[in-house]
């Protein structure tokens, strides 16, 4: 069994194919030049952080449907290492999704820091997930590199987190497998 799961695991690059236009290292670093953020100051920047800071803290269907189109720009680039997903519409949509497939999703912010017009968001993500660990609390830890434009709404989020450990490592055989894997580095 546990071979058949390194073969699988050994396998998957061969079969996606990824093109300049999807990969999210290069729709980060072709993103940025042309989305600078927005020089915030005084009220308008603290609104911005508390409202994407209270939009993530709790995430609930009713939260993400009321507050997505208010909280990201409608020409928004997000990344959150699992999937790359432009507009605020298209965010609202992936974030649902997520919100589905669980029974509670709670992010507590550690710290925040400004270097120009981008901030960083450290933060602790607690999840209960529908599938996998049923009843079961997963926690990881990760940091949010966002861009505000003029009106204090997200244009830029790239997440940096260990998904394995948040999230692949929970799921059955591919959970296993990776554990394995790092039983042995």
């Amino acid at each position: 069994m546990i071979s058949s799961v390194a073969i699988l695991l050994g396998l998957l690059p061969a079969c996606v194919t990824r093109t300049e236009r999807d990969d999210p290292v290069t729709g980060y670093l072709a993103f940025l030049p042309d989305h600078p953020g927005a020089d915030l100051r005084g009220r308008q920047e603290k609104k911005a952080i508390e409202d994407f800071k209270n939009y993530l803290s709790t995430f609930t269907k009713e939260s993400v449907t009321r507050d997505t189109q208010r909280v990201y720009a409608s020409g928004a680039w997000l990344n959150d290492t699992l999937k790359t997903v432009r507009g605020s519409k298209a965010i609202e949509e992936y974030f649902l999704g997520s919100v589905a497939n669980t029974d509670a999703i709670a992010v507590a912010f550690t710290d925040v820091a400004r270097s120009g017009n981008d901030y960083y968001f450290r933060w602790i993500m607690d999840v209960k997930f529908k599938k996998f660990q049923r009843g079961k609390t997963i926690r990881t830890i990760g940091m949010t590199h966002v861009r505000f434009n003029r009106d204090g709404q997200v244009i830029l989020h790239q997440d940096y987190w260990d998904s394995a450990q948040g999230l692949f490592e929970y799921v059955p055989v591919i959970g296993g497998g990776i554990r394995l894997i790092k039983a042995r580095l």
